[in-house]
């Protein structure tokens, strides 16, 4: 025992020396690790994250811990090492989104926000966590390719390049007879649709439509009614919503946050206080009593941040959306200086092939006339060559007609004694005059074969003039088109809350339900003109993959998906619809289930 009493006594001793403990905390793309005082409280180690995070938009974001079957929040006003958390070092906590916004585009101010975020929804509809159908699956998966790779490039994005990416639910991948190189291709061609955009606008785009996903942003819990019905609770940014057990996607019954009044919890028993005086207060049982106060987390900041979206944005937000609207209009220059860089580069590369084209073309013509002006410098050589052999023929043939001349006069002068010598001299001068006639002739004949070789000597050198004046005309164009362009002439490129140990109760207060309402429906009617696009768009991919489905293998929430989009039945619609009944009757309803 005195042994034992020794060790107690160390462990006592080691544990009052250690004032630090090491913490892990879990982002959605990183891991960070810190060495935190005994001391310190929720709100120094989540403010401690948030700073090396950079990141300013802490309202939506909490640090969460898993316990044994379930999971919980660190509480800001409570010291770190007084919550249920495991002491084993480092001890990890997982920086999330706790609240989701809205609408994405109009409340997120921060790029890293709106990063961390969108890496997290993500990851819910990849995990089926959020149901999402297949048509919005692909299109949501080339938005994440777009956010990862960029504009779309065939000669670097090739067929193949996506292999290893995990893009689509294993519900979808199995729902339909289509190969990984199918979904591929419909995932590039929707990719190929974004070029222009940047990798955040796509992030933003991924938002926008996974907003609409009917359990988008709900947490869902276990309860029972007075009567003892087993139903699902939803809180998400809209208010608090009753399900079926079975039917995750439309709820039976909605609250708005700007309906309600308190929201208290006594031992195992949860009550809702309308605003509206004339309606009951409505109670619940949740199947677990761990959750009740996550559940009150949840619906106060919940709460809180659906009235603040609803006031003047407070000095920090309009400072912050000053600085993101200035950091934006700054990377929107940037980007419109690099795009007519690349613009006037690809023009001026342009400018540079077409006048290597016509200089090309240039030279093939001074070839060609080059050529020609050979060919008629040796017409002309050879014509005259031959010229000059016919005059010296010409001129052979007349001596000989001439000497034929003299002979036939020195015959005729010549007696001829004999009647046989007359006879034959007779024959001589006729065959003398035949011969001389013959010669006469080729002597003409070859005189006009000179004539006719000199005028095409005088026609070949024309032709050779000719040539010389277009061979100095090409030359003297080239020489006055302007030089191809060199590579160096391209341009350069949480509210503080008292609760007591047994009873947690919160008053919602600020609630102008008349103005709130019809804030709220002048949103739905601002939603509904923005998503007809983007439902056209969906449709249309729809029917593309339709034919190619395997209904044995679809799902409850496949099934209830397309009951309600038979019925034309949406998120926002149904939303709407629950909404338009009065609180009164719909408490009682809920007590009636």
């Amino acid at each position: 025992s005195s042994v034992l009493s020794s060790i107690m006594g160390l462990s006592s001793i080691k544990r009052k020396q250690a004032k630090t403990f090491n913490v892990r905390i879990v982002t959605m793309d990183a891991e960070l690790e810190f060495s935190c005082q005994l001391k310190w409280k929720g709100k120094d180690l989540f403010e401690l994250v948030c700073r090396k995070l950079g990141l300013r938009e802490s309202w939506f974001f909490g640090l969460r811990y898993d316990v044994k079957d379930t999971i919980a929040w660190l509480k800001m006003d409570k010291r770190v090492m007084d919550h249920d958390v495991p002491k084993d070092e480092p001890i990890v906590f997982h920086f999330l989104a706790k609240f989701y916004p809205e609408n994405a585009e109009e409340e997120l101010v921060q790029d890293i926000t709106q990063h961390l975020l969108f890496l997290q929804v993500k990851k819910k509809i990849l995990e089926e966590e959020i149901y999402c159908p297949p048509e919005a699956s692909v299109l949501l998966a080339s938005y994440a390719v777009h956010a990862k790779y960029g504009d779309y490039d065939p000669n670097v994005h090739k067929p193949g390049f996506l292999s290893q990416e995990e893009l689509l639910p294993k519900r979808v991948i199995n729902l339909f007879q289509m190969t990984t190189e199918m979904w591929e291709e419909r995932i590039t061609i929707c990719y190929a649709e974004h070029r222009g955009r940047t990798r955040d606008e796509a992030e933003m785009e991924y938002l926008k439509i996974a907003q609409d996903l009917e359990m988008y942003g709900v947490n869902y819990f276990s309860i029972r009614n007075k009567k003892g019905t087993d139903l699902l609770l939803g809180v998400d940014a809209l208010g608090l919503h009753i399900y079926e057990p079975e039917n995750k996607l439309t709820p039976k019954i909605s609250f708005p946050w700007n309906e309600i009044r308190n929201i208290s919890y006594s031992d195992k028993e949860f009550a809702i206080k309308p605003l509206d005086k004339k309606a009951d207060m409505f109670k619940f049982n949740p199947s677990k009593l761990k959750v009740n106060k996550l559940i009150l987390q949840l619906c106060i900041g919940n709460h809180d941040l659906f009235m603040r979206r609803r006031r003047v944005d407070s000095l920090e937000v309009q400072q912050m959306k000053s600085q993101a609207r200035e950091e934006k209009a700054r990377k929107q220059m940037e980007r419109q200086t690099l795009e007519r860089e690349k613009r006037l580069r690809e023009e001026a590369e342009r400018a540079r092939d077409e006048l290597e084209r016509r200089l090309m073309q240039v030279q093939d013509e001074a070839q060609m006339a080059n050529e020609a002006l050979l060919r008629s410098e040796e017409t002309a050589d050879l014509l005259a060559e031959k010229a000059q052999i016919a005059e010296e023929e010409a001129k052979l043939l007349a001596q000989k007609a001439a000497e034929a001349e003299q002979e036939i006069h020195r015959i005729k002068v010549t007696a001829i004694r004999t009647e046989e010598e007359k006879r034959m001299m007779e024959q001589k001068m006729l065959e003398a005059e035949m011969l001389a006639l013959k010669m006469a002739e080729e002597s003409e004949r070859r005189a006009k074969e000179a004539d006719q070789l000199k005028q095409d000597l005088q026609e070949a050198r024309e032709s050779e003039r000719r040539a010389k004046n277009k061979l100095l005309e090409i030359t003297s164009k080239s020489a006055n088109s302007p030089a191809p362009l060199s590579a160096n002439a391209l341009p350069p490129d949480g509210t503080n809350f008292n609760f007591s140990t047994e009873n947690l109760s919160y008053d919602f207060k600020d609630t102008d339900m008349k103005r709130l309402s019809m804030e709220i429906e002048k949103e739905k009617v601002e939603y509904m003109e923005k998503s007809k696009h983007l439902q056209e768009q969906l449709n249309e991919l729809k029917t593309e993959i339709e034919s190619l489905k395997l209904r044995e293998r679809e799902t409850p929430l496949d099934i209830l998906h397309n009951e309600n989009a038979e019925k034309g039945t949406s998120k926002q619609s149904n939303f709407k619809k629950l909404t338009l009944q009065s609180t009164k009757s719909r408490v009682a309803f809920f007590q009636e289930l």
